[in-house]
């Protein structure tokens, strides 16, 4: 970036590219999405050489997001499933299946420990990659008409989801012209944005920002809510960076902490 140099250029794809994914660890590894319906793993570290190309889906790859872990992959190709892959043998690990419609967006939490998918039937569902169960359901509803920027019902296709640093909140853009953010433990969006064309929404690294992206080319910023987590989340939050589902049930604990520390007591 400081020279403006071209490094590498990444050949394979027979199609539009329509997403990146870097693992968050720093080694380099770069997965990308593309319309041929595959996704391409690349290692820059090794002169951007191709390390695999996963092959799955049958519809073109929308998005793609590789876990804060490094452990799984999750892409979404415009089908009723998305499908989560292994990062260390690149094999398919389940499809994730739930949707009414095209899951178009996909994102971890901050501690690996949940996945939400966005789909074009308008809902978010939460999902315990581990086990591949549904943790919540989060559905766009019209506002109140005195609210409401859309003026039908049935033009709230979820666009782009996305988790807050602290892993929270999340943010949804929507065809109904709205941003949302939803509070991770509640049902309904705690604050609105009257935007439109959103195509993309990304949270700032830090906190308190909101950036989208829209259809006529336009990047927007928005403030977020601030919020000083809670030492049960921070312990939480601690733990399930390098404990699964699974290690966490394990544990000698009392029931009520397992189902706190796997997000089941919502």
């Amino acid at each position: 970036l400081s020279t403006g140099h071209l490094l590498f250029s990444l050949l394979g794809h027979q199609d539009v590219v329509r997403d990146l994914s870097f693992a968050p660890n720093g080694s380099l590894i770069l997965v990308s999405a593309s319309r041929d319906k595959t996704l391409r793993v690349w290692d820059l570290s090794r002169d951007g050489r191709q390390v695999q190309v996963l092959s799955g889906h049958v519809q073109w790859v929308y998005c793609c997001s590789i876990s804060p872990d490094c452990s799984m992959l999750c892409s979404a190709a415009g089908e009723k499933s998305a499908l989560l892959w292994s990062m260390r043998s690149y094999t398919l690990i389940r499809k994730l299946e739930g949707h009414q419609s095209s899951v178009v967006s996909c994102d971890f939490s901050p501690d690996s420990a949940l996945l939400v998918t966005g789909s074009y039937d308008a809902c978010v569902i939460m999902w315990d990659p581990y086990t591949g169960e549904q943790l919540r359901t989060l559905r766009h509803v019209p506002l109140h008409s005195a609210l409401d920027y859309s003026g039908e019902v049935h033009s709230s296709s979820l666009r782009s989801v996305c988790f807050s640093p602290e892993g929270l909140y999340l943010a949804t853009v929507a065809d109904d012209r709205l941003l949302r953010i939803w509070a991770l433990e509640l049902r309904s969006p705690v604050a609105f944005a009257p935007m439109t064309n959103g195509l993309c929404c990304m949270y700032f690294p830090h906190g308190g920002f909101i950036a989208t992206g829209t259809r006529d080319g336009h990047v927007q910023f928005w403030t977020a809510p601030r919020v000083l987590s809670s030492l049960k989340h921070l312990c939480r939050k601690a733990l399930r960076t390098f404990l699964t589902t699974y290690q966490v049930l394990a544990l000698p604990i009392p029931r009520k902490l397992k189902e706190f520390l796997t997000y089941r007591t919502f």
